[in-house]
């Protein structure tokens, strides 16, 4: 029976060990750490964010900054809904939130991990923790993984250990190149004045954008202790995750928080002027946007707050409107979002058949997940390509098998 060494605990790896035909092989998983799919763990906030009620693989593909064009096929052959379905078999009920985002109904990760680790458990795959690999070697058509725990021999391997260092080392030093390592998915820090004591302000709808790079993303946006959090920072953060990584994490960000264009905004306030001209500035309620936020909008743009609305310059009004919807904001570095690290950058994908995701330079090895050069915007994106490219990887080693059998 051939041996199949999993390198990597993680959501690519325990899936494809899931659906992999376990009496046809003897399957081992290696994880580093002392616990199994610990990012599965800590997704959404605990709630485990699986997969984007995302079902057409044209429009899938459009939020993964790197990887959309190979992932097209790979999301022909298993896509969101294949996901949903997979878990719901084993009596994992999931639900569709309001933006597209999956998760299960219990709202928590156990589900999930649970769910695999049965699969596992009664497939009898041995799963070694705190197994660290140091090295892999070529040896007469297998493979010896040399580990903390001793050197483990492997007529297959699956290589899903996530984008450390150390990990795309090993790969590297077996012929695979490796395009560098930068953060994606990340907050900005922001030191403004504009900002300052209002942590937990959020916004329904904004629109940011980094001019220096003519590039704009919208959704919705938080203000954090730090500066700016939110979808519409994390998508811009992702799509130019490279160019900022250049630019040191130094630049300029324009937001418009009420998501409307100036000259609408200004219609606006002008209604108002004209409708409700006795009312106090500060006590005016003109967009959508929390009183707190509203009131330091006027302090910045040195408006007295007790002024009545009819007494208001246009200059003044055109300070209001600038500093709402075309607020320039300095970025002087970045912040991890949560603990959902993710990385562009990895193993170059030309080097990557993704009919089966076999290396194309490794005979009977195959790889999944992060340490790709494959990453997507927050929303369950990530964790689809893994359930993906895992499943594939497993169809490909089942199919293999049975031919083999067959041709006995």
């Amino acid at each position: 029976m051939k041996k199949i060494i999993i390198i990597g605990g993680g959501a690519a790896g325990f899936f494809c060990a899931a659906n992999l035909d376990e009496t046809q092989y003897h399957i081992t998983i290696l994880e580093q750490n002392s616990d199994v799919l610990q990012k599965v763990k800590v997704s959404g906030g605990g709630r485990c964010n699986v997969t984007h009620a995302c079902f057409d693989p044209r429009e899938l593909v459009q939020f993964y900054p790197r990887g959309n064009k190979e992932l097209l096929s790979v999301f022909t052959k298993f896509q969101p809904g294949d996901t949903m379905d997979w878990f719901e078999r084993r009596n994992v009920p999931l639900k569709i939130e309001q933006d597209n985002r999956v998760f299960p109904e219990s709202n928590s990760s156990h589900s999930i991990i649970n769910a695999m680790v049965q699969e596992i458990q009664h497939k009898n795959i041995e799963v070694k923790t705190k197994c660290s690999v140091k090295e892999i070697e070529r040896q007469d058509g297998t493979y010896l993984v040399r580990t903390s725990l001793g050197d483990f021999k492997a007529d297959i391997i699956i290589y899903t250990t996530g984008s450390s260092p150390k990990s795309l080392k090993i790969i590297e030093n077996l012929g695979h190149t490796i395009i560098d390592l930068v953060p994606s998915l990340f907050t900005f820090n922001i030191k403004d004045d504009l900002l300052k004591d209002l942590a937990g302000t959020s916004f329904e709808m904004a629109e940011t954008s980094i001019p220096q790079l003519k590039t704009e993303e919208s959704g919705p946006l938080l203000i954090t202790h730090w500066g700016l959090s939110g979808p519409a920072i994390l998508k811009i953060s992702a799509w130019e995750a490279i160019s900022l990584a250049k630019m040191n994490y130094n630049f300029e960000i324009e937001v418009n928080f009420i998501s409307k264009p100036v000259d609408e905004a200004e219609e606006m306030f002008l209604d108002f002027k004209q409708s409700k001209p006795k009312k106090t500035i500060g006590q005016s309620k003109i967009f959508d946007i929390t009183n707190r936020f509203w009131q330091r909008i006027l302090e910045v743009s040195k408006i007295d707050l007790n002024k009545q609305v009819a007494h208001l310059s246009g200059k003044e009004i055109q300070a209001v409107i600038e500093n709402l919807c075309r607020k320039k904001l300095k970025v002087t570095g970045k912040s991890t979002f949560k603990d959902e690290f993710v990385t562009a950058g990895g193993i170059d994908l030309k080097e990557i058949n993704f009919k089966t995701m076999a290396s194309k330079l490794l005979p009977q090895l195959y790889i999944a997940g992060e340490v790709l050069n494959i990453d997507a915007v927050t929303g369950g994106f990530n964790f689809q390509a893994c359930w993906s490219e895992a499943w594939l990887i497993a169809q490909d080693l089942n199919l293999k098998r049975d031919k083999q059998m067959r041709d006995r």
